[in-house]
């Protein structure tokens, strides 16, 4: 699991006993990621892996892949991590990355999609779960789900409907991905 931020997402991975069984780590870009605090009280390993102590992404994310390598990993779940992993990460796990993003994609792609969507004035919005490929949030979709933006709706406010969707919805993703019934075939998605 890759995780930056609070860990909301993780912590739903976490409160799922047949997700939990097969995470083996956590890891960071953020040494002060309250998500860290969460794998600590689970006992889940944790790691840091700082963007800063890298001369660029590429040897970031070939230091995150071999992170997650050392740590038996057979495949990867990103809840809430900011950074964007280069195809030296993306080619060592082919087809085994899924990633949780809040909008409807390929609308509002990027790191602000909440605001975007706001901004864009839609009256739609929502989670997509996605494999992920070498482009920031363009990979296989394997499952949407629509979030109505509301009369006074900011930023906070939508978000946290958004992430109710996420905490159903991720998990049970997630499940059937380290089951080995979600998965890629070729550009295809397979699964539930």
């Amino acid at each position: 699991m890759l995780a930056s931020g609070s860990g909301t997402n993780l912590q739903a991975l976490i409160d799922t006993a047949e997700v939990r069984a097969h995470i083996t780590m956590v890891v960071s870009d953020r040494p002060d990621a309250a998500a860290l605090t969460r794998a600590e009280e689970a006992d889940i390993p944790r790691r840091v892996v700082q963007f800063a102590d890298h001369l660029d992404r590429e040897a970031f994310s070939a230091t995150l892949a071999d992170v997650v390598e050392d740590s038996g990993a057979k495949g990867v779940v990103l809840a809430g991590f900011m950074r964007v992993l280069s195809p030296v990460f993306v080619d060592r796990f082919p087809g085994r990355i899924l990633n949780i993003h809040p909008s409807l994609l390929p609308a509002f792609s990027g790191a602000r999609a909440v605001e975007a969507a706001l901004a864009a004035g839609v009256e739609v919005t929502g989670v997509t779960v996605h494999f992920v490929d070498y482009q920031v949030d363009q990979g296989p979709i394997v499952a949407q789900v629509e979030v109505p933006i509301v009369e006074g709706d900011d930023p906070g406010t939508l978000h946290r409907r958004i992430q109710e969707v996420e905490h159903l919805l991720y998990p049970e993703l997630v499940k059937a991905f380290v089951k080995g019934d979600l998965y890629l075939d070729g550009a295809r998605v397979v699964g539930p």
